[in-house]
């Protein structure tokens, strides 16, 4: 039953893997290079991937477009961590 399960969460731990990934490789080559703007504490780049890493690839992107949705100026600001 272990292997089952262990085969079966291998997809979900390189789907997770490889978001993360690509929000680490936007956080070192892209954010330097753009103005500071992010409303809140942690950034969306670091929220994103403190949600996937706590609740998976799925609810955790889910969880990081919904913050990036209200990152903007009718947003709220301030401390914001993930759930």
């Amino acid at each position: 039953m272990k292997i089952i399960n262990a085969l079966f969460s291998l997809p979900f731990k390189l789907i997770g893997l490889a978001f993360i990934g690509l929000i680490r490789i936007y956080q070192l080559a892209i954010s330097p290079l753009l103005p500071s703007s992010c409303r809140y504490t942690p950034t969306c780049s670091q929220y994103s991937l403190e949600a996937i890493k706590k609740y998976g690839p799925f609810k955790g992107s889910y969880l990081a477009f919904r913050r990036i949705l209200r990152c903007n100026p009718w947003g709220g600001h301030g401390h914001d961590p993930v759930p």
